[in-house]
């Protein structure tokens, strides 16, 4: 298996070309359910160029019917990145402090369950700026959420075969 590195570049240029409109090749979600990890996803997409197009535990997105669930629920995105072996990126849970522009932050407003992705597009000093769809946003201030638990996500790689 080969491996390259994530484009954190191109994920964030994916962000901000799409962060207030749709990407007419991908189905838009935000009627059933809400479009924040179908636009992260496409934003790692474009830092990878690499889809794992395994049935149960992938990450690849054919059509709107034809797509994995890692692909559109938060908690199988989570769970794709972090537990990946296989093709396609991967990566860890981090601290906030040590994430990089392209990696991927999850919100939870409950306390109990994960209900939003978002992707980092600028960092200052201690503030973290992130990019998201649903409600719609690019080089928006992660403080200016109100949220009760936070992961974040460092993309470590792509492998390919």
């Amino acid at each position: 298996m080969k491996y390259k590195e994530y484009n954190r570049s191109k994920a964030i240029e994916y962000a901000k070309k799409w962060a207030y409109s749709r990407n007419p090749n991908y189905y838009n979600y935000d009627t059933v359910g809400g479009d924040c990890t179908n636009f992260i996803s496409q934003c790692i997409y474009g830092g990878s160029n690499v889809m794992n197009y395994n049935k149960e535990n992938g990450w690849y997105y054919i059509n709107g019917n034809n797509k994995s669930t890692s692909w559109t629920g938060v908690e199988f995105l989570y769970r794709f990145l972090t537990t990946n072996k296989s093709v396609g990126p991967y990566g860890k849970e981090c601290e906030k402090k040590e994430l990089d522009l392209g990696d991927i932050i999850q919100l939870s407003f409950n306390g109990s369950t994960f209900g939003h992705s978002l992707i980092v597009v600028n960092k200052q000093e201690n503030n973290i700026y992130v990019a998201a769809h649903t409600f719609n946003t690019y080089n928006r201030d992660l403080e200016t959420y109100s949220y009760k638990k936070i992961r974040s996500i460092k993309i470590e790689g792509v492998r390919m075969w």
